[in-house]
């Protein structure tokens, strides 16, 4: 019994942040496929067909792809498409092939792209919610785009506050959403039945062989319906597979059949209607409630988007892609809320310039797509990869399976490429900015790391040389940051050299982002002795985690360390990089580093060090 009802808890929580995204599509979908910059003309023949294509690229991308089989390439129990990449990322890149890292490189600027979903969602949403006002008067036009800025700028404003406290209303409010779809789509439905005809694939054949050219274009809007699919994947760590299979296959699937069939069959008996189909099935007395439902809605469906972004960055920092960011959580009980002031200022400063660029929900439909398809394909190609190697599917499998959904993928792709000039540009550069930042982060701490390891002293050395033994050993805990066992940190070296003092017991501290999201506190530490009270310790946590120095103490104490947590010093070595002339990478990639450096919070705030017992000490490197 006590399964159910958290599963049923679940549920209803997935319902609020999972579903938001693809849960507001009916607002403008129906709407683009025949009055956007494509749009086809509104025929009975083209209403059967567009449903149908809606109807099975519902089932094809959402049902079958992603619940069924995409899900079971997790991490333990993460999603997304950094959790996918991790997976096909050898443990040592030094053996990974050249195919192999071309397909991380691959996944790494799929996920890039994410970041202009994030800025394009909450613009598109919220404006289409508010658009549905016009539908009662003409008067409001002017006041969309002033309304939409001040929503979205209290909704990014609220972000610092974090959603815990609003978060048990998620659910119930997109249940109540929903089920508005589900009643209006079913009322307008009764007018026709006929529209059910659209569930045979054949309308949607012909539909493509009737309209040619101009159906593949009409195809770019038809993709609108599983745009949010992608989240589904990326949310299944914070409430697992099978809430999400459920709430999909119970609740929402056949409410968003309901409305985009309500909507053809209102638009079959009066096409006239279909600047805006989905406000029109409402009566003129609903309408405002309506809205102010759609614009709850938009709101819910934005901040799942937005807190998506903030996940992708915590796991490209845990991953080596950024540098430490400042992350803070706003729940003590809910891990994936969390708070990245530097992506949410950026994030709302681009989402409000779409708006005021685009100034209108259709336009901005022109810019959507390309950066969602171009991840969705990678997707299979990164599954495809999973499936063989750990799933031991066999590759006539793969093919089969992964074969449809790469020609869906690339039917929705290419039918979105025609968009690039339309606006489709602006995720396609916000995914190749933020791609050249992650690269060339992870370059660059390469680069230092090989010509650090090439300076290096080495730590038996070190004990047989005469400032070893002239230094004065003083009683405490000194802790050091370190790569290996047998290399003295530099911070080490400037310290003996300078103050002529060694600690009696002296510990090399490596932290380590393993693959996996979480790792158990019975594998997080591993110490050895190196003797002449030398200690070197492996902290291992996973790319979800937050790293805690006095977690590690306590950790390493456990492990049958004396330690005097009074009598701690912990001593850090704070980088000054410079632009040098050596080869590795151009000069304007090592000014680019230097600047990303430059946003990274120090490591007494990254790895919760208390201030009184840190020293810093400064140490050159040439990049």
């Amino acid at each position: 019994m006590e399964k159910k009802d958290n599963l049923f808890k679940l549920s209803v929580a997935a319902l609020g942040v999972v579903f938001g995204d693809i849960g507001t599509s009916p607002l403008y979908a129906i709407k683009e496929c025949f009055y956007g910059e494509y749009g086809i003309k509104v025929s009975p023949e083209n209403i059967f067909g567009v449903l149908s294509l809606i109807f099975w690229a519902l089932t094809v991308v959402v049902s079958i792809k992603y619940l069924i089989f995409v899900m079971e390439a997790h991490n333990n129990g993460e999603g997304g498409i950094m959790a996918l990449t991790s997976l096909v990322n050898p443990k040592n890149p030094k053996r990974a092939g050249s195919k192999r890292l071309i397909l991380i490189t691959i996944g790494i600027f799929a996920a890039s792209l994410l970041y202009g979903d994030g800025m394009i969602t909450p613009a598109i949403s919220v404006m289409s919610a508010i658009e549905g006002l016009e539908v009662l008067t003409d008067k409001f036009t002017p006041f969309v785009i002033p309304v939409t800025i001040v929503i979205l700028t209290v909704l990014f404003l609220f972000q610092s506050k974090g959603t815990a406290k609003v978060g048990k209303l998620f659910g119930p409010i997109i249940f109540v959403w929903f089920l508005v779809l589900a009643i209006s789509g079913g009322y307008h439905v009764m007018d026709n039945l006929s529209i059910f005809k659209a569930l045979n694939p054949l309308y949607a054949v012909n539909f493509f062989f009737t309209n040619k050219i101009h159906a593949f274009m009409v195809l770019g809007s038809v993709f609108l319906v599983v745009t949010g699919a992608e989240a589904m994947y990326a949310d299944m760590g914070h409430f697992g597979k099978n809430p999400i299979r459920l709430t999909w296959f119970f609740v929402v699937f056949p409410s968003l059949l309901l409305n985009y069939f309500g909507q053809g069959a209102m638009l079959l008996n009066n096409p006239s209607l279909i600047k805006n189909p989905f406000f029109s099935m409402m009566p003129s007395y609903l309408l405002i409630p309506a809205v102010v439902l759609a614009t709850m809605a938009t709101i819910i469906a934005s901040q799942a988007v937005i807190t998506g972004s903030f996940s992708l960055t915590m796991q490209a920092v845990e991953m080596g892609y950024l540098p430490r960011l400042k992350i803070i959580h706003t729940s003590a009980l809910k891990e994936g809320q969390i708070y990245v002031p530097i992506i949410n200022w950026i994030l709302m400063i681009a989402t409000i310039g779409l708006v005021i660029g685009f100034k209108s929900s259709t336009k901005l439909a022109g810019a959507y797509g390309v950066a969602v398809t171009s991840t969705m394909l990678v997707t299979t190609m990164l599954f495809a990869v999973v499936a063989i190697e750990k799933f031991k599917w066999s590759k006539t499998k793969v093919w089969l399976i992964c074969g449809v959904f790469a020609v869906v993928d690339l039917m929705f792709f290419f039918a979105n490429v025609g968009k690039i000039t339309h606006g489709a540009w602006f995720p396609l550069l916000i995914g190749a900015i933020f791609f050249i930042i992650l690269v060339t982060w992870k370059k660059g701490r390469e680069i230092l790391y090989e010509r650090y390891r090439r300076s290096v002293v080495k730590l038996d050395d070190f004990k047989e040389s005469e400032v070893f033994k002239d230094a004065v050993k003083v009683r405490g805990n000194a802790f050091f940051f370190a790569g290996t066992a047998d290399v003295v940190p530099r911070a080490l070296l400037h310290n003996v050299e300078h103050n002529k003092v060694v600690h009696s017991q002296v510990i090399f501290l490596h932290f380590i982002t393993e693959s996996l999201p979480r790792v158990p506190n019975k594998d997080k530490i591993e110490i050895r002795d190196l003797g002449s009270g030398f200690k070197y310790v492996v902290a291992r946590y996973g790319f979800m985690e937050d790293k805690n120095f006095e977690n590690v103490v306590s950790l390493i104490k456990q492990n049958g360390i004396d330690i005097n947590e009074e009598d701690i010093s912990v001593f850090l070595g704070r980088q000054k990089i410079i632009v040098g002339d050596q080869k590795g990478m151009a000069k304007w990639r090592k000014k680019l580093y230097i600047r990303i450096a430059n946003m990274a919070v120090d490591s007494i705030e990254y790895f919760a060090i208390p201030y009184e017992i840190a020293i810093e000490i400064g140490v050159p490197l040439e990049l």
